[in-house]
């Protein structure tokens, strides 16, 4: 038994301690027809009734009170007196949960998905949550709302397009499943629609530009000058769903149009933010360019981009959402795969974490001369990514702001005053008296410079070298950019030349000294001296050369 123990897990159906396992649990019933949302609901019988396939339409209809009512015939009730005046909620109002929206103020099981204009007012239509003959909950239209429908069609308002579209137009031509007069009743609408909101609109930024003339503040005409367009089609996408319910559009077509609509006003809306926060970056960068707080042009541009990333990624899902893309389930499919992409991207981020850096540190911004490492350049571009160098060959160097955030950054622009500090190598020629009076020369000329800071204006002898007598000279020039410093770096140097040679000096070459002799030699007896005396002298050794200076 020991022995066999383990074996039984490979039995199906058994568990490892020999007993029956249990059954795995069946997957949970679904509805063919998409009934298990309100929205779902609505999409189906729409879809339905395109087709014109009001057999299956009525499969959304509650009529289990309706014991001699034929279903499609119900269906296609229905379908007319939405076209007439009937209004079906958006995407974005109905609820995609299976239990509907529980803080409607109905019961837990209705759900309000649109209404219809009477004559007496408005009549909601009402959704109900029943369970099917599978077993599943599903939402049908509620029964209440299908034994209004007789009422319903006889008070209703009529429909303009209809009344004066010819019947060929009308009913005999479809496309998508609405009526191609009713097309051309949606392009015709829209046409008028965007006239009407370009003189309104037009109309009032005249008004609005008048009133701010006096004052010269150029804000106002700035921001509605640069969001007129985008402003325009986001009332006009507006604007045209409520002239195709109140023309009496087919509910068909103004459902298809309901997604465009939709796109276009996000698309509108993102485009409005958009030139908005152009027109405040550059009203900002003009007056920080005003006031000289140029550090806070690489913040500016960074929060621009930002904002501008931000705005491109709510417009991409607004878009999908609008067209009925499940944009939810995209985003939870990102956190399971989240680690996988954080990985894949940690060099990105680590990018935009060094640009965050860069900005609101502020070591270097754009127009800067800095030196990084082995490269010395001008400050072009400082992106959300990367930062562009222009360097002194005339090329550019991109350099991702991860790695730059974390080198040393010497920046040469930030200087207050430019460091004068030149050593003097004099001949040792020189005599004290001489380097006294130069020292007092080269200071005076300091002290008199008008881009010579006072304090410190340094000059000392500071030693003996191996050539040369060494004189320091420490100062700091006073100058708004490199070229001036130049200037009088050169002015200052040719100043030292005269006042070196006024003293009776001069720079000392590179030079050596060098001493030929000879030893003398051992004495001798004077008798031996007198036989062996050498041709060269009485003492036997040959006078030294003169030093020669090479």
């Amino acid at each position: 038994m020991l022995a066999a123990g383990p074996g039984w897990a490979q039995v199906p159906g058994v568990n490892g301690n020999g007993s029956a396992a249990a059954p795995a649990a069946p997957p949970a019933p679904t509805d063919p027809l998409g009934r298990e949302t309100p929205a779902g609901m609505v999409a189906g019988f729409i879809a339905a009734a395109a087709e014109q396939n009001y057999e299956r339409a009525a499969m959304y209809l509650d009529l289990s009170q309706e014991k001699d009512a034929w279903g499609p015939s119900v269906a296609q009730q229905l379908q007319r007196i939405l076209d007439r005046g009937g209004l079906l909620y958006s995407r974005l109002r109905l609820s995609s949960e299976p239990q509907g929206d529980q803080e409607d103020g109905l019961a837990p099981d209705l759900e309000k998905f649109g209404l219809v204009r009477t004559d007496h007012g408005t009549v909601d239509l009402l959704a109900q949550r029943v369970d099917s003959k599978d077993g599943v909950k599903i939402w049908l239209v509620s029964a209440r709302t299908v034994s209004e429908l007789p009422e319903l069609s006889r008070t209703v308002l009529s429909s303009w397009v209809d009344r004066l579209l010819p019947y060929a137009l009308r009913d005999e031509y479809r496309i998508a499943g609405a009526p191609v007069g009713h097309w051309l009743a949606v392009l015709v609408l829209a046409v008028l629609v965007y006239g009407a909101i370009w003189l309104i609109t037009g109309a009032l930024g005249l008004l609005v530009f008048r009133l701010r003339k006096a004052s010269g503040d150029s804000r106002i005409r700035r921001v509605l000058s640069a969001s007129a367009l985008p402003v325009r089609l986001f009332l006009t996408a507006w604007a045209l769903r409520v002239a195709m319910v109140l023309a009496g559009v087919s509910i068909v077509a103004r459902q298809h149009m309901s997604g465009v609509t939709e796109f276009l006003a996000w698309v509108a809306l993102s485009w409005i933010v958009w030139r908005v926060v152009d027109a405040l970056a550059a009203f900002a960068i003009d007056r920080m360019t005003l006031r000289g707080r140029l550090s806070m042009l690489s913040a500016v541009t960074f929060i621009r981009r930002s904002v501008k990333f931000v705005i491109i990624a709510f417009a991409i899902i607004a878009g999908l959402n609008a067209f009925g893309y499940n944009v939810t389930a995209g985003l939870a499919a990102l956190g399971i795969g989240g680690i996988a992409i954080a990985l894949g991207a940690q060099k990105t981020i680590e990018h935009l974490v060094g640009s965050l850096t860069l900005v609101t540190d502020q070591p270097m911004r754009v127009g800067d001369f800095c030196k990084f490492g082995e490269t010395m350049g001008t400050i072009e571009d400082i992106g959300m990514r990367s930062t562009r160098i222009r360097t002194l060959d005339r090329t550019v160097v991109t350099v991702p702001n991860g790695q730059l955030a974390a080198v040393q950054i010497e920046n040469y622009s930030r200087r207050d005053k430019f460091w004068f500090h030149p050593v003097l190598d004099l001949r040792y020629e020189t005599t004290p008296d001489q380097i006294r009076a130069l020292i007092a020369s080269l200071r005076q000329m300091l002290l008199d410079h008008p881009k010579v800071d006072d304090d410190p204006a340094r000059v000392r002898f500071i030693g003996l070298g191996a050539t040369s007598l060494r004189v320091e000279i420490f100062s700091y020039v006073h100058a708004v950019s490199m070229d001036e410093f130049l200037e009088v770096q050169e002015e200052l140097n040719l100043r030292i030349m005269e006042l070196v040679a006024e003293a009776g000096s001069g720079f000392a070459f590179p030079s050596q000294t060098v001493y030929v002799t000879r030893d003398k030699g051992v004495a001798v007896p004077t008798e031996e001296a007198d036989a062996t005396q050498p041709a060269g002298g009485p003492d036997g050794v040959t006078p030294a050369a003169a030093p020669q200076r090479v």
